[in-house]
């Protein structure tokens, strides 16, 4: 299919996007973050952070706005997503800079969502649509991250990263587990109806 001929809403199959680039450079950041914070380079992990959330925000964006939503992308984007909140959240527990129980609050969410992926199987589906709260969710955590961090030191500045920084965190918590009890929802409504069908046509 042509750019002329795909309407808006159209999934493609192709692989080389900007998007897609912008997901990848995401997952290729991790490593590069975790290095930073052990060694201590906190400034360049807070640049590394803040530059993941700034792309998982246009990702998003010129993918809808240049009609560039691809089947690789609604892979890669949570996917990488996932991987940078756990790993950010496992580093920054271990330095310290967040306490264990918001670690165990989205940690325990994720779990959730295995149980409801399980579920979802049943039915021969491996995923749902990403929904807006749960974009929402990601955003506010990938904001509190690298202010959290900017936070774990002294002075003014800090100290307004800090509250600007729980803040979002704290919106991130809300809307991270108000996502995942819509998702759920989704997959029990999604259960009854592939049950009744089953019951209509045995009958």
């Amino acid at each position: 299919m042509s750019e002329a001929e795909r309407t808006p809403g159209t999934v493609s199959d192709r692989v080389l996007t900007l998007p897609n680039l912008l997901s990848a450079l995401r997952l290729v950041g991790v490593p590069v973050f975790l290095w930073l914070l052990f060694t201590h380079q906190d400034i360049w992990a807070f640049v590394v952070l803040a530059l993941s959330g700034l792309t998982d925000y246009l990702d998003g964006k010129i993918a809808r706005r240049f009609n560039l939503v691809s089947r690789v992308g609604q892979l890669l984007d949570p996917l990488a997503d996932r991987l940078y909140v756990l790993t950010t959240l496992v580093a920054l527990t271990i330095r310290d800079i967040i306490p264990l129980w918001l670690l165990i609050v989205l940690v325990g969410r994720d779990l959730f969502m295995g149980v409801v992926i399980l579920l979802l199987k049943r039915v021969g589906q491996t995923g749902l649509p990403v929904h807006f709260v749960g974009k929402a969710a990601t955003f506010n955590l990938l904001y509190a991250f690298p202010l959290l961090l900017l936070g774990d030191g002294d002075g003014t500045l800090a100290t307004l990263a800090e509250v600007f920084g729980w803040a979002f965190a704290l919106w991130g918590i809300g809307l991270y587990w108000w996502a995942g009890i819509l998702y759920a929802w989704q997959v029990r409504t999604l259960l009854k109806t592939t049950e009744r069908r089953q019951v209509d046509t045995d009958a």
